[in-house]
């Protein structure tokens, strides 16, 4: 199995946080752009800040890379620039998040990146012939009140994403915080997902199923934690939209030898391989097929099952 048969194997890609998707250029390019001044001296010096204990360590740079984002165009670009690691990739379908309260809540309107986003999704359509649809995601470390104001200000833009999801900071932020804004949600016609049982624990996993009413699990790892939910994510084929490279990055796992994404493939649950934020972590979809294949020996077989499943886990 080699790149070239991985890279035309046709893959979705359902975990995929845009403002992650920043690559240093990219972000000194817009920084330049918009006049501001970054923390750190060139492209090497941010790589190099890029080595995380955990999960928080990693939001707080993230959060100070996506400040550079500041016109319609600059969201433009950075999806585009996305959208073409895509086609050079083999990822024909894409269904990525999107937090607005990031943005909100430094002063960008929300239509500016609502409408940068979405119009680089629509000539992705046009002129790459990438599929997909945008996920607006609420951020889990903020109140629920301020989830309910987003939804609010998201509303009059309903045909421009089709389901809310849940990220940012995981422990001490349980997915039953934000149960009536996502059954709001719901009400409005939207599907909903989550991040869930990556820092967090199986329980978190049991309340975005039975509270939030998902209709995916993003993460979702150590679901392996508890017998009782693996027979029921089994039962209903639920599917997982696991990010290796990115568990490696935020010490989910301590080293890819024990990941434990193919245990479940084999188990018969509904995994699929993403990236999360490529920009950050190390590489975008193929790149972690590849390290699956170089440090956890997936075969061919395994390799079409993942990429399949990816497709049948599409919501649009």
């Amino acid at each position: 199995m080699n790149d070239a048969w991985l890279n035309a194997l046709p893959k979705a890609e359902l975990h995929l946080h845009l403002e992650g998707a920043l690559e240093p250029e990219l972000m000194f390019a817009l920084a330049r752009r918009n006049g501001i001044e970054l923390p750190w001296k060139d492209v090497d010096a941010l790589r190099q800040a890029y080595s995380f204990n955990n999960l928080q360590e990693f939001l707080d740079l993230y959060y100070q890379g996506a400040n550079v984002l500041r016109t319609e165009q600059d969201f433009y670009d950075l999806t585009w620039a996305y959208l073409q690691r895509c086609q050079a990739q083999g990822v024909v379908h894409v269904e990525p998040f999107f937090d607005p309260q990031t943005h909100t809540g430094r002063g960008i309107p929300f239509e500016v990146a609502l409408n940068g986003i979405t119009g680089a999704l629509r000539d992705g359509r046009e002129q790459l012939g990438i599929t997909g649809g945008l996920i607006l995601s609420f951020l889990r470390h903020l109140s629920e009140d301020d989830a309910f104001r987003t939804l609010e200000q998201a509303m009059p833009f309903r045909d421009q994403f089709f389901a809310v999801g849940l990220d940012s900071s995981e422990q001490g932020h349980p997915p039953s915080k934000f149960e009536r804004v996502f059954a709001k949600a719901r009400a409005e016609g939207l599907l909903a997902v989550a991040h869930a049982g990556e820092e967090g624990p199986p329980e978190y996993i049991w309340q975005a199923l039975d509270l939030l009413k998902v209709n995916r699990i993003d993460h979702g790892v150590r679901a392996a934690e508890d017998p009782k939910l693996i027979d029921r994510l089994l039962d209903e084929q639920m599917p997982l939209t696991v990010c290796p490279l990115s568990n490696i990055k935020l010490c989910v796992f301590p080293d890819m030898a024990h990941h434990n994404i193919l245990e479940l493939l084999e188990r018969g649950l509904n995994v699929s391989v993403n990236s999360d934020d490529p920009s950050y972590f190390g590489g975008y979809v193929l790149e972690n097929f590849q390290a699956l294949r170089e440090e956890l020996g997936m075969t061919e077989a395994q390799a079409r099952r993942l990429a399949q499943n990816s497709l049948d886990a599409r919501l649009v």
